[in-house]
Parts: C-alpha cells; sequence; structure tokens
C-alpha cells in the first residue's frame, strides 16, 4: 500500500498550518453543500407550501438528524480508528477496521428506519408537533425514513475517507446529492405540487444517487482506497466491532443527546405557536450553514489529530488546535458581521410571512452567545475526538446538551418568563458547557499521558 497511489494522505510531517488549511477547504466546502441539501427543501417548501410546511420539514428533519448523528457517532470511532492505525503504519489492519464499520452502520441504519417508521405518530407527538403541520411532518418522517439507510450511508463513506486524509472526494460525492437534490427539488414540490412529500423524496433519491456513486467509485479505485471488496472482508472482525462500540457508544450518545436536546427545545417553542415554530427552523438553518462551514475545520482537525496521535508527535498535535482555534476565529468573526448586518434578510429567503421577520430580531440577538462557544470547540474537540476520549466528550456533550441546553432554556423561555428569546438564549449559551472544560483539558496537557487506541490496534 505505501508502495501505490493512494487516497490517504500522510499528516506525520509537513506544515501544520498548510495542511490544516488546504485540507479544510473542501470539507468546508462539503458541509456547506451538505447544509445547502437540506436548505434547498426549506427554501422551495417556503415558497411553494409556506409556513405550515416549513415547520413541518424543519420539525421532522430534527428527528431524522437525530438518527443520522447516532450513527455518525459510530462512524466517526471507525474514522478515528482508522487514523490512529494510518499514523502507526497499520494498513493490513485497516481493511478488516472498514468491512466491519460497514456491516454495523448498515445494521443500525435499518433499526432507525424501522423504529421511525412504527413510531412516526409517538415521536411526533412526544415533540408538540403543531396541529397545523403534523400530517404533512408525517409524511416527510415516514419518506426519509425509508431512505435512511442512504442517509447512513453516505456518511459512513465521507467518515472514512477522512480518517484516511481524503477530503477531496467526499465533496465530489455531496457534490453530486445536492445537484439532483435541487433539480428534483423544483420538479417534484414546484412543477408537480408533490408539497412536502416532493421534498422528502427528493432528498431521499439525491442521497441514494450520491452514497451509490461512493460505493462504485471506491470499488472502481480499491487499490487505492485500501479495501478489497471482497465477501469475507464484510464478516464483522470481533476485535474491531468491540473497538468500534465501545469508543463509538459514547460518540453516539454524545450525538444523540444534543439532538435530544434540539427536540426538547423544539417542543418547548412549538407550545409558543406555529410562527415561532417556522422562525425557529429556519434560524437553526441558517446557523447550521455557519456552523457546519466552521465544523469544516474540525473535520480536517481530527485525522491530523488522530495521525499524529497514533505515531506520537504530540508537539504537532498542539500545532493542529493552536491553528484550528485561528481560522475558527477568524471564521466566526466574519459571521458574526454578516449575521449582524443581513440576518433579517436571510430569514426573507425561506418565508414571506411578516410574522417570521419580525420574530427573527429575537431569534439572532440572542444566537449570537452561541459562536464564540463554537470557536473554542473546533480546535479543542477535535482533539478529544481524534484522540479517542469518547468517554470524556460524551460527558461534556450531556453538560451541553441536557444540564445547559434543556435547563437554560426551561429556566429562561418558562421561569424566567422571556419566551421565545429565552429558549433561543438557552439553547445559544449551552455550547459554553462543552467548550469551556474541554479548552481547559487541552490547555493541562493531561491528553498527552492517555494510552493510544492505535497500541490496541
Amino acid at each position: 500500500m505505501q508502495s501505490t497511489k493512494t487516497l490517504s494522505k500522510d499528516f506525520t510531517k509537513g506544515n501544520i498550518a498548510k495542511q490544516l488549511l488546504w485540507f479544510s477547504l473542501p470539507f468546508m466546502a462539503s458541509n456547506a453543500l451538505q447544509v445547502l441539501y437540506s436548505t434547498i427543501d426549506m427554501i422551495v417548501v417556503g415558497a411553494f407550501v409556506g409556513t405550515y410546511g416549513l415547520s413541518a420539514v424543519s420539525q421532522a428533519s430534527q428527528i431524522i438528524n437525530f438518527a443520522t448523528m447516532v450513527c455518525l457517532g459510530f462512524s466517526n470511532a471507525g474514522q478515528v480508528l482508522l487514523g490512529q492505525a494510518y499514523g502507526a503504519s497499520k494498513r493490513k489492519e485497516m481493511n478488516d477496521i472498514i468491512g466491519t464499520l460497514f456491516i454495523f452502520i448498515c445494521a443500525i441504519s435499518l433499526v432507525f428506519s424501522m423504529v421511525m417508521l412504527f413510531g412516526q405518530n409517538l415521536i411526533l407527538k412526544l415533540i408538540k408537533m403543531p396541529v397545523e403541520s403534523f400530517e404533512m411532518a408525517r409524511e416527510y418522517l415516514v419518506i426519509c425514513a425509508i431512505g435512511f439507510i442512504f442517509t447512513a450511508g453516505y456518511n459512513l463513506v465521507s467518515a472514512i475517507l477522512r480518517g484516511m486524509g481524503d477530503s477531496k472526494r467526499p465533496f465530489i460525492f455531496i457534490g453530486i446529492a445536492s445537484v439532483v437534490n435541487l433539480v428534483l427539488d423544483l420538479l417534484f414540490t414546484g412543477l408537480l405540487g408533490w408539497g412536502v412529500a416532493g421534498a422528502a423524496w427528493a432528498t431521499i433519491i439525491g442521497q441514494a444517487v450520491s452514497f451509490i456513486f461512493s460505493v462504485f467509485y471506491l470499488i472502481k479505485k480499491k487499490e487505492e482506497f485500501g479495501f478489497d471488496f471482497k465477501r469475507e472482508s464484510f464478516i464483522p472482525n470481533k476485535k474491531y466491532l468491540g473497538m468500534i462500540t465501545t469508543v463509538g457508544t459514547p460518540m453516539a450518545i454524545q450525538s444523540g443527546f444534543i439532538n435530544i436536546s434540539m427536540l426538547f427545545v423544539n417542543s418547548m417553542i412549538n407550545d409558543v405557536g406555529v410562527v415561532a415554530s417556522a422562525t425557529f427552523g429556519v434560524g437553526v438553518r441558517i446557523d447550521d450553514i455557519v456552523n457546519k462551514i466552521c465544523m469544516g475545520i474540525q473535520y480536517a482537525a481530527v485525522p491530523i489529530v488522530s495521525q499524529n496521535i497514533g505515531s506520537k508527535k504530540y508537539d504537532r498535535v498542539k500545532q493542529t488546535v493552536h491553528f484550528a482555534w485561528i481560522y475558527s476565529i477568524i471564521l466566526t468573526i466574519l459571521f458574526m458581521v454578516l449575521y449582524l448586518t443581513l440576518g433579517k434578510q436571510l430569514f426573507m429567503i425561506f418565508d414571506d410571512n411578516p410574522a417570521v421577520h419580525e420574530m427573527s430580531s429575537e431569534f439572532i440577538s440572542a444566537i449570537l452567545w452561541m459562536f464564540p462557544a463554537f470557536a473554542l470547540m473546533r480546535g479543542s474537540g477535535a482533539l478529544i475526538q481524534g484522540m479517542g476520549h469518547a468517554k470524556f466528550g460524551m460527558v461534556l456533550s450531556i453538560l451541553d446538551g441536557v444540564v445547559l441546553r434543556i435547563g437554560l432554556s426551561w429556566l429562561l423561555g418558562i421561569y424566567c418568563g422571556l419566551g421565545f428569546y429565552g429558549f433561543v438564549l438557552g439553547y445559544g449559551l449551552a455550547p459554553y458547557g462543552y467548550a469551556i472544560p474541554s479548552t481547559i483539558y487541552f490547555m493541562s496537557g493531561k491528553w498527552k499521558k492517555r494510552k493510544a487506541l492505535a497500541d490496541d490496534i
């Protein structure tokens, strides 16, 4: 594998600042396209269905996102194992890790599909879906549940490639999905008038095309990819299945708790009314654009950290975190200025309802408090994920997602009587529960004494 061209990239040597910057750019573009992928749904639905449709798509999407993030937690565990194995020059073991991860994620995705299909009504009632949007949300959820294996599959392939140091192919794959989704959104929802169902079918078909294309591409490039795609390679390896489960379970819980907290906050906001539900849904989508673009830096930093942890090059790990902070802070300042100057205009793209435009000012003034926390998390979060310290990451996410996100939203929105503004402010302040402790952990240097996962591969 070392003597031939591969899709992998070695980050254990070279200039960290340049490597992180150039490696981040395709991830930022990929994440922007991924958000655009779901944003297109909301823009088209807002234009052809209206406020009730926006509420339905935004709330049902949160349920799909919960399932996606749990699967992504396990995919990220595989990514970390691959990164550390690559850094430790354990190439043969990478084939078994990839095959085990494929089967594991497919199994979990099918379980989630069944839960969403058979529990659709109960789930929507639990999040207090507004009655005006209930049936549309149910329809969107059912269609996305049917094709959920493609959603999980795309994220799996992207995580594997990230772990191997490849940022270009995930960008190509999501680009394909975005183009297909845009064309089908306009056809199904606009021209044919299928409403919310049209947006759901466009999403699933776009993801299916992207996933199938990515698998065929990797089969064609299997020698460069480093996985042979033989039938026996898909038989789960007990050792690596155990490691994926051990590392991935806290990561999945970490991702899941954050999304569960989103559902709780949504349920409190849904009690305010359908306009508040639509405003929060649009606002979170705009915030997601900013967040995901900046997250491209963290996506790039994780495999760099993993490889250098595997090769015991701790000075390079420190440099990676430092430059991740620098790049994130620059982006955060730019986006905060954009939000302050053009925030209301961004809301107008999604919905022409004057009530939503008026409420958007409350959302913007509250959500800006979250941006500095996310800037810190891009560096320290990459360290925790890249070294595979999943239990610590899980504890911080519970603090963020449950204790603070739900607790502060209830405290400020209900107990203090601040209503919609209080709910959003609590939601925005919660990430400091992850950002501050993780930064302290990095600065303490205790992470250097932790045993690397690569030692057991």
